[in-house]
C-alpha cells in the first residue's frame, strides 16, 4: 500500500473477534490491508455475562499503533449492549453481554405491559430479549443511578479515542428508544425503560467527524492530527454499504454469528402484519431503512465446533463431511431462542429434531449439514416475507461477511430460494466503513459510488440456484 492517496482505518469490532484494517482509493478501487487482530468473547464474571471493553480498547490502540498515518479512523461494533459513564468521565463497570440471562423475563412483560403493538409502532423493532430498551429494564443497583450518560459500544470506544460524547444513529437504532418515524430519541420509551431521557446523548449521523485523537491516545499510537469520524457504527449497517449492488432490487444476508437478512428501503414498514412476522427496522446510511430479521446465524456453528472442542481449522473437514450428508433430513427453527444462549448447542439441535419428529442428526457431519440448511431455510423465510411485506421484486441476493467463505452455505441459501446468490466480500462491514471516511475525505460521492467501487474491489463469487425448491417446501412445512 503507498501513500498516494489518504488512508483510513476502520476498527471493526465482531461478537467474536475484532479487527484493525487499512484502506485507501486507487484506480477506482479500494485497497485493503489488515493490521491487527485479535479474539473477543464474553466474561463470566459473579452478576452475569459482561464484555470486556477494557481489554478491547487496549486492542485498538495496539492496531492503531501499526496503522500508519490514517486521515481518519471509523468504528463499529455489534449493537444493543452499552457502558454507563459517570459525572467523573468514568466506566462504571464492564458492559454487559446480549447473551446474559438477566433480560430472560423482563423483555415479555416490558413489551406486555407497554403493548407490544403499540411498542413496534413506536421503534419499529423485533422483539429481541436483549433490546437496549429490555437491558435497560432489568437493570438494578447503583450504577444506572450513578451514571451520567450511556454510551453503546462503539461510541464508548470513540468517547475514549477523543472524548466526545454522543450516539451514532444507525446503532441508535437498534436500542428499541428511537422513534422509527422522526429519528429522534423517544422520551417516553425511555422513561418506561425506567431511564432519565438526559442519560441519552446528542445523535450523530454516518459521515460526521467526531473528533481529533485526545493528546495522550495521539501520543499512545503516534497518530497526532488523526480524527474519528462517525461511520455506521452498527456493523450490520456497515456492511449493507459494503454490498455490492448494482441493482435496487437486491436482499441481503450479513453473515457472521448472526446472519441479519432483509432489504434496503427508503422508509420503515410498521404494519402489524411485520410486527407479527417479527421484523426490525433499523437505520442505515444515507436515511434507509434496513427491513431485516435477526437469525442466529453462525453461532449455531461456532457453538458446536466448540461443545466438540475442535477449531476453526477443522471446518473444512466438518463441511466436506456435510457435503456428502444426506439433504434436508433434518431442520431446525434457527430463530429458536433455545439457540441464543452459551451451551451445547448439538444437544439443542438434537432436541429440536425430537420435538418436531424429525430423524435426529448421528453424525458431526450430519449436525452441520443442519445448521446449514436450516439457516439457508431461515434466509429464504425472512427474504420472501421482507419482500412481500414491503412490496418490493428481489433479483439477487448479496451475501456478505463471513460466511461468504462458506461454499455450502452459500449454495444452499440460492437452492432454497430459487434465486441467484453472490458471494462476497467477506470484509463487507471494513469496507463499508473505509468508504464512509473517504467520503467524509472528499473522495466519493454517494451511496451508488460506494457501491460501485465495492463491485470493482472484490472477488465475487455467484452460486445459482441447482435444486427444484419442492423439497425445501416439505421442509418448512416440517417446521410449522
Amino acid at each position: 500500500m503507498t501513500t498516494e492517496s489518504p488512508t483510513f482505518a476502520a476498527v471493526d469490532l465482531g461478537a467474536s473477534s475484532g479487527r484493525v484494517a487499512l484502506g485507501r482509493l486507487a484506480a477506482g478501487r479500494l485497497e485493503t490491508r489488515e493490521v491487527h487482530r485479535f479474539a473477543n468473547g464474553p466474561v463470566p464474571l459473579p452478576d452475569g455475562l459482561h464484555w470486556d471493553a477494557v481489554g478491547l480498547f487496549r486492542e485498538v490502540l495496539a492496531g492503531l499503533r501499526r496503522a500508519g498515518e490514517p486521515v481518519s479512523v471509523g468504528v463499529d461494533s455489534w449493537a444493543v449492549d452499552y457502558g454507563l459513564i459517570d459525572a467523573a468521565g468514568s466506566l462504571l463497570g464492564e458492559p454487559f453481554h446480549y447473551r446474559d440471562s438477566r433480560t430472560d423475563t423482563v423483555a415479555e412483560s416490558f413489551s406486555d405491559s407497554f403493548g407490544a403493538p403499540e411498542l413496534f409502532s413506536r421503534n419499529g423493532l423485533q422483539f429481541l430479549p436483549f433490546n437496549t430498551v429490555f437491558q435497560l429494564a432489568a437493570s438494578e443497583g447503583a450504577a444506572l443511578e450513578a451514571a451520567e450518560t450511556l454510551l453503546l459500544i462503539p461510541d464508548l470506544i470513540g468517547y475514549w479515542l477523543t472524548g466526545q460524547v454522543g450516539a451514532e444513529l444507525t446503532n441508535a437504532s437498534t436500542t428499541g428508544l428511537l422513534d422509527a418515524r422522526s429519528h429522534e430519541w423517544s422520551p417516553e420509551l425511555a422513561r418506561a425503560a425506567g431511564i432519565d431521557p438526559s442519560l441519552l446523548p446528542a445523535l450523530r449521523r454516518p459521515g460526521d467527524v467526531v473528533g481529533e485523537l485526545l493528546p495522550r491516545v495521539a501520543a499512545e499510537t503516534g497518530l497526532p492530527g488523526t480524527s474519528v469520524v462517525a461511520v455506521g457504527s452498527h456493523d450490520t449497517a456497515s456492511a449493507v454499504v459494503g454490498v455490492p449492488a448494482r441493482t435496487p432490487n437486491f436482499a441481503y444476508v450479513c453473515t457472521g454469528t448472526w446472519s441479519l437478512t432483509g432489504l434496503e428501503l427508503p422508509a420503515p414498514v410498521l404494519t402489524e402484519q411485520a410486527r407479527r412476522a417479527n421484523f426490525t427496522n433499523e437505520l442505515g446510511v444515507d436515511g434507509t431503512v434496513r427491513f431485516l430479521r435477526n437469525i442466529m446465524g453462525l453461532w449455531l456453528l461456532q457453538e458446536s465446533l466448540r461443545t466438540w472442542g475442535l477449531a476453526s481449522d477443522d471446518l473444512p473437514g466438518l463441511l466436506a463431511e456435510a457435503a456428502a450428508a444426506e439433504p434436508l433430513r433434518a431442520v431446525v427453527d434457527a430463530e429458536d431462542t433455545r439457540f441464543l444462549a452459551p451451551g451445547d448447542m448439538p444437544a439443542r439441535i438434537a432436541q429440536a429434531c425430537r420435538d418436531t419428529d424429525q430423524p435426529v442428526p448421528d453424525t458431526r457431519g450430519a449436525v452441520v449439514r443442519c445448521v446449514l440448511e436450516s439457516l439457508a431455510l431461515a434466509h429464504r423465510r425472512a427474504i420472501r416475507e421482507a419482500a412481500e411485506l414491503s412490496c418490493r421484486d428481489v433479483d439477487v441476493v448479496h451475501l456478505v461477511g463471513g460466511g461468504a467463505r462458506n461454499e455450502l452455505l452459500c449454495q444452499l441459501t440460492a437452492d432454497a430460494l430459487g434465486t441467484p446468490v453472490v458471494a462476497g466480500p467477506v470484509e463487507a462491514t471494513a469496507t463499508g466503513n473505509l468508504l464512509v471516511q473517504a467520503r467524509t475525505a472528499g473522495q466519493v460521492a454517494d451511496l451508488a459510488e460506494l457501491r460501485e467501487i465495492t463491485a470493482r474491489s472484490h472477488a465475487l463469487t455467484r452460486y445459482d440456484p441447482r435444486n427444484p425448491s419442492v423439497a425445501w417446501d416439505q421442509a418448512e412445512r416440517r417446521l410449522r
